[in-house]
Parts: C-alpha cells; structure tokens; sequence
C-alpha cells in the first residue's frame, strides 16, 4: 500500500519549531539502521545475494536512502512524465516497520507546500504554515518515505510500481504541492486500479531503456539478502512534518 499525506488542520499541542536544518558538516540528518521486526537470528541461513547483483561493497553498511535517491534521478531523467522531480530538494527517509506482515504501508511522499506552493493557509480560524526542512542550505520540498523492511520484502515489479507511484504524485509544477487529478478522488483519479496499471507501464518503459543495474540491483534483493551481504542497512529518519499555528483569526 502506497500512503499520500496530507497536512490536516489539527493543532500542535505544544511549542514546535518552524525550521529543521541539516548540514553534514555540524548537525547531519540522523541515521538509523533498519532491524527485521520478530526475528532473532539476524542472518539467516540460506540468503547469499547472487554475486553478479551490484549494491555495493560487501561488509559495508548498505545506505538505503543513497540508493534510492540516485535511482530516483536517473529515472527523472529518463521518464518524461517525471522530468519535473529534482531529487536535489527532495528529502529520503525510511520508518521502521512495527512487525513482519507484509501488507501495509509501503511509501510515502509528503508534501512541504499547501496547493499552489503555499506555506501558508487558513483553517477554522486559524493561519497554519507546515514545518520548513532544510539540508545542506537547500531547502526541502517533498519528503519520501519508505517503510522498511516491508518494501524491500516486496517482489522486484511491486518496488518499482511503489517508486513510481510515489514520484508521479509530485506536482509538475515541482512546488511542494502534489499532483491534482480532476474530480472527487484527486490524488489517485477516478479509479486506483487504472492508476496502477499505469505505473506499471512507466515501470517497463523505464527498465526497456536498459538503465545501469547498478543503479536497481539492489532492488532485486529482500531485505534479508541486503543486510546479510552488507551486515546493515540503514537509512535517514526525520520527523513528519506537522502544521505550525501562526495565529488566530479575530
């Protein structure tokens, strides 16, 4: 399951800032490394990745969200429904999956902006700016999110509709808003089924243009495979992003 959120008009109990600043240098993004929720036995026998697959070098802890970003930009670049992403303000995250079904959250794309790239709007008397994140002096205008381990318990095609689906919710106009589709199911058109299968298709177009394995190979490996090749895989956690009340209409 693929989760699109939207900011909701629901106050912040208590003091929260308006900006979240990263730089590598003196305060880099957090890390953690991803744990396989209910299971003791942290290589399992059985789970050697086929050595033509390439993720990196063995032994080393294998950075998800590296990973992710740069296929994210190679397929920006070569799908031209999604040459308006730039992956250079954009922010990759995962969350820790709480136990070991299989359904569920897989991803998610956040946005930074209200509809039409605002920072502000007004909501039962009140005026609400979401949270600003910024790395490396860049500021951030879609968070992605993926739920691992789960996703990467996924089948190879599954992975790739779920990064595709999330990419195209992106705005075209790239302004922090997602993308609007006409009439009541605006984010997934009329029928998600149909949204899918064209997902799908953007998929195969993308892997037909024979793009570097290096770049999704890592795709093709559960999370078992990954973490007993590179002995952990870790990723970026922030906070969600949460709406700010500035103040309130008299």
């Amino acid at each position: 399951m693929s989760t699109v959120t939207q900011q909701d008009d629901e106050a912040v109990a208590t003091p929260t800032p308006l900006v979240f600043s990263w730089d590598e240098a003196d305060n880099p993004l957090p890390w953690r490394t991803v744990r396989a929720p209910g299971r003791t036995n942290p290589r399992p026998h059985g789970v050697e990745a086929p050595p033509w697959l390439q993720t990196g070098a063995p032994q080393e802890h294998f950075d998800f969200c590296a990973h992710i970003k740069s296929l994210c930009a190679d397929i920006a670049e070569r799908c031209e429904a999604l040459r308006h992403v730039d992956v250079s303000r954009m922010l990759f995250a995962m969350t820790q999956a709480r136990s070991c079904r299989t359904h569920g959250l897989q991803a998610r794309v956040t946005p930074l902006r209200f509809c039409d790239g605002q920072l502000t709007r007004h909501g039962r008397g009140v005026l609400y700016q979401v949270q600003r994140y910024f790395v490396d002096g860049s500021e951030v205008l879609y968070l992605v999110t993926f739920c691992l381990p789960r996703f990467l318990d996924q089948d190879f095609d599954d992975k790739f509709i779920t990064l595709f689906h999330e990419l195209y919710h992106i705005n075209p106009a790239f302004d922090g808003d997602l993308r609007r589709h006409n009439g009541r199911y605006d984010l997934h058109s009329h029928s998600k089924r149909e949204y899918d299968k064209h997902m799908a298709h953007l998929a195969r177009a993308y892997l037909d243009q024979r793009p570097d394995r290096s770049l999704h190979d890592f795709l093709r490996l559960n999370f078992a495979q990954l973490q007993h090749r590179h002995g952990s895989v870790a990723g970026v956690v922030v906070p969600r992003p949460k709406l700010i009340p500035l103040q309130t209409e008299t």
